[in-house]
């Protein structure tokens, strides 16, 4: 079965072909980072504006990439939510002319579900009961996943996303966007206990997450306390501690947080799969590989070109939606907000 995936729901344009939920027969991103750039993060209406221009291209590109024409199509997939609200209607919009011009089914997909599914592309399903972690600049949850659509969140993030906190950290130490790329680098010639960053933990038993604090630890650190000592000098190699101090805590109250949730999940999750732009992290990958190791899991981290958006995630998960009779009418809306 061959599923044309869509996906718009921020600034990157995608369109990919997955056969049996699997097999990637092809996978076009059109970025947009030199249209945000000047910004210093993503403008929702250039954002939209750009979709229009690039959706149908993107799928030209994914067909002619795939070998195949429409008529090949059994199904369009689409993430629908969450996301920037213009991004997502044009995405939707597309899908949806595309699904009743060839009289296939429409199948939406829930954009931060389908991150979990990228570790799964090209490979064999995991074996459930697992983990999922979706570390994004939008999102941070933990899910415990019975299956590639059966998801129950465990927490989330009550304030920054890890992503946005990454990309806020970068452009205080005067980064170019988007920061946590160019964090992760910098970070690599740094002392990460040349200074102390704190680790979020909230209350004992809790498994949400929260970034801000660490975030604003950034700034007084790279900029001195109001009122109060000034920070050293921002030199090459404070601002590379400063960046390697900041990722140790941030990876590390990842890894606590599922730590506990092993902890308290039953029965025992025999796989953690993950996905979002933050585990490109190469400080985060390590980490969970470690963590993985010492719990006897199997990890999934997708390769590098999944971690980001991508329409072969929603292609994937929408396969296995189709299966379970999960498709759509075209008057599927349109949602800025996660069902989880």
């Amino acid at each position: 079965m061959l599923i044309l995936g869509i996906e718009s729901s921020c600034d990157e344009t995608a369109a990919a072909l997955v056969e049996d939920g699997r097999v990637v027969r092809s996978s076009v991103i059109a970025g947009q980072r030199d249209l945000h750039e000047p910004f210093a993060g993503v403008v929702p209406e250039i954002a939209s504006r750009a979709h229009v221009e690039r959706l149908l291209p993107t799928v030209d590109a994914a067909l002619t990439e795939a070998g195949v024409t429409l008529a090949a199509v059994d199904a369009v997939a689409v993430g629908h939510r969450p996301g920037l609200i213009g991004s997502l209607l044009v995405g939707l919009a597309g899908a949806k002319a595309l699904a009743w011009g060839l009289g296939k089914p429409l199948i939406g997909v829930d954009h931060v579900q389908a991150h979990l599914y990228a570790g799964c592309l090209e490979r064999e399903l995991p074996e459930f009961p697992a983990l999922g972690l979706v570390v994004s600049g939008g999102h941070t949850s933990l899910f415990a996943v019975a299956g590639p659509i059966a998801l129950t969140r465990l927490g989330g993030t009550i304030d920054d996303a890890l992503g946005e906190a990454y990309d806020k950290a970068g452009a205080i130490l005067g980064l170019p966007f988007p920061g946590g790329p160019h964090l992760d680098r910098l970070a690599q010639a740094g002392d990460e206990r040349a200074v102390e960053f704190p680790v979020s933990r909230l209350a004992p038993d809790s498994l949400d997450f929260s970034f801000s604090g660490l975030k604003t630890a950034m700034l007084y650190a790279a900029r001195g306390v109001p009122g109060g000592e000034p920070a050293p000098e921002l030199t090459d190699q404070r601002r590379a501690d400063l960046a390697a101090g900041f990722q140790r805590a941030a990876c590390r109250a990842v890894i606590l947080k599922i730590e506990r949730a092993l902890e308290r999940t039953s029965p025992t999750p025999r796989a953690l799969l993950t996905g979002g732009g933050v585990t490109a992290n190469s400080r985060l990958r390590a980490d969970l590989g470690a963590l993985a190791s010492r719990f006897d899991l199997e990890l999934r981290l997708p390769p590098l070109p999944y971690c980001l958006d991508n329409a072969a995630m929603i292609a994937g998960l929408g396969y296995h939606l189709f299966r379970a009779g999960r498709t759509d009418p075209l008057s599927l809306g349109a949602c800025a907000s996660s069902a989880w």
